[in-house]
């Protein structure tokens, strides 16, 4: 009986020594993929980016892995992501469609539906739906401003005590897009607001964990009950109560005079008829899950990153704060139009993005047709991973890479001047759509609330660890800020 399984053994490692997967003709190098396996026990698969750092330093700039018997590459490097998402944007434009991500999406939305018609008409549907609703005007400078509000509010409770800022920032974020696709903001407390939040950030942590890689290598396991089966359930239930949301506008709106995102999409609906377009009830309710999001997630998950490394930076901080005091003396409240006067403050939130490195890997993408990129051919329906990281830390683009300075963002006269390596949004047609959103609401929030507030790295809270969680958002450790008020004159919002 031990000779037989000796042998079995021996059969086994042979199996894997000889049988090889075969790679397409002139397909970029990589390690040697395993029968089965890929090239999975290459990677730490609860968080890969130190491997695809370590990979690229051996085999270059564009590089193959296997993830069971999927061919992938992964891009690094600010010549090579220019060139596949800008110069070749169409070749590059895809999305994986055998993914967890896209099961638990059912290929709807726009963020993971593939290229195509359905694609391109979601998508312009939102960016003019976005600019409808003031986008990159007053009218959504005054929703932030108002939101904000509320922040400054729950802070002047917490003065002088120790207080963890996390879910005060997400709540933050998620009211801002809520009003645009709701049309109503949530109490920070209720009850709603608080499971959405939960069931996003915590399909975003199994989205890029252990469990989904897992799901995504070996689809023999797909059907058993593992952990990964839990964002599936989240997903359903996220889906329930976008429905109610849906549900409850078609009772209330008036058709023609839209009250919000929703109203705007159903108003759609009944002007299109059965056209036979991809516009659908069905297809609005995951709109809106993914709409809510990334205007939530990526937002929070920077501001607790801007505010970690100002309290651990305080001269950065007063920097700030002086040149806001100088730009805003005499006015009530900050307009995005002042980001213009304030050179130093816009560095400092643009280099909080590049350290922040919320989105690591990018989305996914796909190849929609046979393709080459630096010289080496990629087939058509290749997956493709864009490693920001390697471009957001990459040393020749950057004065400091490694550090936190926002130097990088100030030339020599000390005016503000934003590298072309800075693409934290990704670039190309799939460049993040809410791009605009974000950007106001970075600036609005974090003025606003330096002029009013002064953030100190409490006396008790050790060295700080700027080691973010990783997941399909890097999200900073858990930390706490100790807030004093600031001696300002103005009466400020």
């Amino acid at each position: 009986m031990l000779g037989f399984l000796i042998l079995v053994w021996i059969c086994i490692f042979l199996l894997f020594l000889f049988i090889q997967i075969p790679r397409p003709k002139n397909f970029p190098p990589g390690p040697r993929p395993l029968p089965l396996f890929g090239n999975l026990l290459e990677l730490n698969i609860n968080n890969p980016l130190k491997d695809f750092e370590r990979l690229a330093d051996r085999y270059g700039k564009v590089y193959s892995l296997y993830l069971g018997s999927k061919p992938w590459v992964v891009l690094n490097g600010f010549e090579v992501l220019k060139e596949a998402l800008v110069t070749k944007a169409v070749d590059f434009a895809g999305r994986p469609q055998d993914l967890m991500v896209n099961h638990i999406t059912k290929g709807s939305g726009v963020i993971l539906s593939d290229y195509g018609s359905s694609w391109k008409e979601h998508r312009r549907f939102a960016l003019m739906t976005l600019r409808n609703f003031g986008l990159g005007k007053q009218s959504m400078e005054e929703r932030i401003l108002g939101e904000v509000s509320h922040v400054i509010a729950k802070l002047e409770k917490r003065v002088g005590s120790p207080f963890d800022p996390q879910t005060m920032f997400h709540n933050a974020a998620s009211n801002i897009i809520c009003i645009v696709l709701f049309g109503s903001r949530y109490d920070y407390d209720d009850e709603f607001l608080k499971l959405f939040i939960h069931l996003y950030t915590e399909n975003a942590k199994i989205a890029n964990g252990p469990w989904a890689m897992i799901y995504d290598t070996f689809p023999v396991l797909r059907s058993l009950p593992l952990p990964f089966k839990k964002a599936f359930t989240n997903a359903n239930k996220a889906r329930e109560m976008s429905a109610q949301l849906v549900n409850e506008h078609k009772k209330t709106r008036v058709p023609g005079e839209p009250r919000d995102f929703i109203d705007c999409y159903l108003d759609e609906l009944d002007k299109r008829g059965n056209d036979g377009s991809s516009f659908s009830e069905a297809q609005l309710i995951l709109y809106v899950l993914d709409l809510h999001f990334a205007g939530t997630d990526t937002t929070s998950n920077t501001l607790l990153t801007a505010f970690l490394y100002l309290m651990t930076h305080p001269e950065v901080q007063a920097r700030c704060q002086t040149e806001i005091d100088e730009v805003l003396e005499g006015k009530d409240h900050a307009s995005y139009e002042d980001r213009h006067n304030m050179p130093y403050t816009l560095a400092v939130i643009h280099e909080v993005q590049r350290v922040a490195n919320t989105v690591p890997l990018s989305v996914f993408h796909c190849t929609t047709k046979d393709t080459t990129l630096m010289g080496y051919s990629i087939p058509k329906g290749t997956f493709v991973i864009p490693n920001l990281t390697s471009v957001l830390k990459e040393e020749g683009q950057w004065k400091f890479s490694h550090e936190f300075n926002p130097d990088n963002f100030l030339n020599e006269q000390g005016q503000f001047e934003k590298p072309e390596a800075f693409m934290p949004f990704s670039a190309g047609p799939r460049v993040c759509l809410g791009e605009g959103l974000a950007r106001m609401e970075l600036f609005l929030i974090m003025v606003t609330l330096l002029r009013r507030f002064q953030f100190v790295w409490p006396n008790d809270a050790g060295d700080p660890d700027y080691t973010p969680v990783y997941g399909v958002t890097l999200t900073p450790k858990p930390y706490r800020m100790h807030i004093r008020c600031r001696e300002t004159d103005q009466n400020t919002i």
